[in-house]
């Protein structure tokens, strides 16, 4: 009689052939917890409307019926679109051959250091910066480097241009506004950090998945465009269109730049329901986008409440934000404060240097939530 293989014995037994500088390695993502205030992941808190829903299913049936044949492999039709909607957000008019997209802005990233990074190859940030990107080097076998951002999260010109000097990337990945602090980029810092490039050369990345969220007279980098085609501008659909779940991220770039990326992406990587999703989301940008404005209102209006806040005798720091994310601190042991306000029904993100915390813009209920919640946990400390 035969008995069923141990398959834990033998697992264990197996030794496989991971890279040794991913045998310690995590996998990324943020706590999802189930509690009523969830405000740790920058989502845009206010779901798509019923008519956006039924626009998505149609075109989504439609999508359907065809999934027997492969989808369009470089999808004129969505790159024309999102062409269109930047023309009409920034002002500035890019041709469809001029736009790519992918699976989250992410992978959109990850095709950028997979033609432009690799082995010999160094990119290069400035911290604190977005935590993937160091995870897009190391997954692409590119050397990682970071500079350094002042005090205050600004970037200084001096310091970026002599590091780039220095450190001689292949590729540089600049947020603005930056994650997680908010803290977005003058225009003559990213002007400074484009020449500094063209002399090595090095490909600037601009990180803009939060610019819809930008002040007022913020400028967005896709205005440099025009005269630097070692420049891509990456943007997303998942905060200001509310659509996080459709996984849809692009970028805009001289031709030749978004032609390397065709060679390196995978063969129909965007599949027909995600064109077809993204499209008729984009058919309501303006409804979509309406909402923008209420978030930045909140925001702003959180920032001050913030500031006015005092803790340990002091009052609450808060970073400068274009973005739909507060940084506040600082806290001699946050996690405390973190772990307080999770206790409370309250979900946000412990990221950023030491003593800081990250709280995404919610609903006017739910910022009133966080607010009280958080009077509570720092009246308790205090007491």
């Amino acid at each position: 009689m035969t008995t069923p293989a141990d398959t834990s014995t033998s697992r264990a037994r197996t030794v496989l052939p991971l890279r040794p500088e991913l045998a310690d390695e995590v996998p990324y993502g943020a706590p999802q917890l189930d509690v009523p205030v969830l405000l740790n992941v920058n989502e845009n808190p206010y779901p798509p409307s019923d008519a956006v829903v039924a626009t998505i299913a149609r075109e989504v049936a439609a999508a359907a019926a065809g999934l027997n044949r492969y989808p369009d492999r470089d999808f004129p039709a969505l790159r024309a679109d999102l062409a269109d909607y930047l023309a009409v957000e920034s002002g500035v008019r890019v041709a469809p051959e001029q736009v790519w997209a992918a699976n989250g802005s992410n992978e959109v990233m990850l095709h950028v250091l997979q033609a432009f990074g690799g082995p010999g190859r160094t990119a290069l940030s400035f911290a604190p910066t977005y935590s993937m990107y160091p995870e897009y080097a190391r997954d692409t076998h590119t050397r990682w480097v970071t500079g350094r951002r002042a005090e205050d999260f600004t970037l200084d010109v001096d310091h970026a241009v002599a590091t780039i000097a220095e450190v001689r990337p292949s590729v540089i990945l600049l947020a603005s506004p930056n994650n997680p602090t908010g803290t977005a980029l003058p225009r003559a810092v990213v002007e400074a950090v484009l020449d500094a490039a063209a002399a090595i050369p090095a490909v600037v990345v601009v990180d803009e998945a939060y610019a819809e969220f930008r002040r007022a007279g913020t400028p967005s980098a896709l205005e440099l465009l025009a005269d630097h085609p070692h420049l891509a501008v990456t943007r997303t659909m998942s905060k200001a269109f509310a659509a996080a779940g459709l996984r849809l991220g692009y970028l805009a770039a001289s031709t030749e730049l978004v032609d390397a990326l065709r060679v390196v992406r995978l063969p129909y990587h965007l599949s027909a329901v995600t064109q077809a999703a993204a499209r008729a989301a984009l058919a309501h940008r303006t409804e979509l986008l309406a909402q923008v404005d209420a978030l930045r209102a909140e925001r702003d209006a959180l920032v001050d409440w913030l500031r006015a806040q005092h803790h340990a005798g002091r009052p609450l720091q808060v970073a400068e934000t274009d973005a739909n994310f507060v940084l506040f601190g600082t806290f001699a042991d946050r996690h405390a404060v973190w772990q307080g306000l999770l206790d409370r029904g309250v979900l946000i993100r412990e990221t950023g240097p030491d003593g800081w915390l990250r709280v995404s813009v919610g609903t006017p209920a739910e910022t009133a939530a966080f607010k009280d919640a958080l009077t509570d946990v720092m009246r308790e400390q205090e007491s």
